[in-house]
């Protein structure tokens, strides 16, 4: 979902990951390896992020 939003992955320590994203302050960092079930604060911490970024862009088509 990150990566289909724009997110960029930069690896973190062991199974962490790190996404960022211009449009997004900060970064979202998911742990566990990859095609493992994420926890659910991290699923909703992925949305938000996503409809941020969704939400600058519609502004910035205004």
């Amino acid at each position: 979902m990150l990566k289909q939003a724009g997110f960029t992955e930069i690896p973190g320590k062991g199974s962490h990951t790190n996404w960022i994203h211009p449009l997004y302050n900060g970064k979202i960092t998911i742990y566990g390896k990859d095609a493992a079930d994420a926890k659910k604060y991290q699923e909703k911490e992925v949305k938000q992020a996503i409809q941020e970024i969704e939400g600058k862009i519609q502004n910035d088509e205004s």
